[in-house]
C-alpha cells in the first residue's frame, strides 16, 4: 500500500536525520587535535551582525594542536578574539596582527574519560531519537491496520522499520566507537 511506503520513507529519512545530528553533534566534541569544524558555531560581529566565523575569515590547522584563524579584513581580529573568548571553548586566543592564533592544549587522562562520557550520552541520544521514530511510525502503522489496511502488509512494514531501528543504531555504535579511540588517543 501506498500509505504504508509513506511511512517508511518518512521513518528512514528522520532516522537518517538524527544520524546526521548525531554526527554534528559529535564533531562539536574536540578530541585533542585541532579541526576547523571546532569553531563551527563562532558567531562574529560583523558589522553589527552576527555572522559564522568560516564566512568571515579562513581557519586553518598550521600543526596537529594550532588552529590559525585569518580574517578577510584585518579589523574583525578583536571580533574574532572576542567571539572565542566568549564561546564555551576555553581557549585563549592570540593575534600577532594578521591573525588569530588558537593552540589547543593537550587532553588530560580524566577529561578524555569525560569526553567519552560526553559522547555516549550524545550517542545515547540518537539512539533514543531512532527508537521515538521507530515507535511514532509503528503507531502510525498500528492506525493504519484499524483503517483497513491488510495485516500482513502492516507486519511487514513493522519489520522493516525494526531493520531500518537496528541499522541505524549499530551506525551509532559505529560513531562511538569511532570517537572514542580518536579522543582516548594520546
Amino acid at each position: 500500500m501506498e500509505e504504508i511506503q509513506l511511512y517508511l520513507d518518512e521513518a528512514k529519512l528522520l532516522m537518517d536525520k538524527s544520524i546526521q545530528h548525531t554526527v554534528a553533534e559529535l564533531v562539536k566534541i574536540r578530541a585533542g587535535k585541532a579541526m576547523p569544524n571546532f569553531l563551527d558555531g563562532i558567531m562574529v560581529s560583523y558589522y553589527g551582525n552576527p555572522t559564522p566565523l568560516q564566512q568571515v575569515a579562513s581557519v586553518t590547522t598550521p600543526d596537529a594542536r594550532t588552529l590559525a584563524i585569518k580574517p578577510w579584513e584585518p579589523k574583525l581580529i578583536p571580533e574574532i578574539e572576542k567571539a572565542i573568548i566568549n564561546s564555551d571553548l576555553g581557549l585563549n586566543p592570540q593575534n600577532n596582527g594578521e591573525m588569530v592564533l588558537l593552540t589547543i592544549p593537550p587532553l588530560t587522562e580524566e577529561r578524555r574519560k569525560n569526553l567519552v562520557k560526553q559522547v555516549k550520552n550524545e550517542c545515547e541520544n540518537g539512539k533514543i531519537s531512532i527508537r521515538t521514530i521507530r515507535k511514532d511510525t509503528n503507531d502510525g502503522l498500528k492506525k493504519l491496520l484499524k483503517e483497513g489496511a491488510p495485516e500482513d502488509e502492516v507486519k511487514r512494514a513493522e519489520d522493516v522499520v525494526q531493520k531500518m531501528t537496528d541499522n541505524h543504531s549499530t551506525k551509532i555504535d559505529e560513531l562511538f566507537s569511532k570517537k572514542e579511540v580518536e579522543i582516548m588517543k594520546v
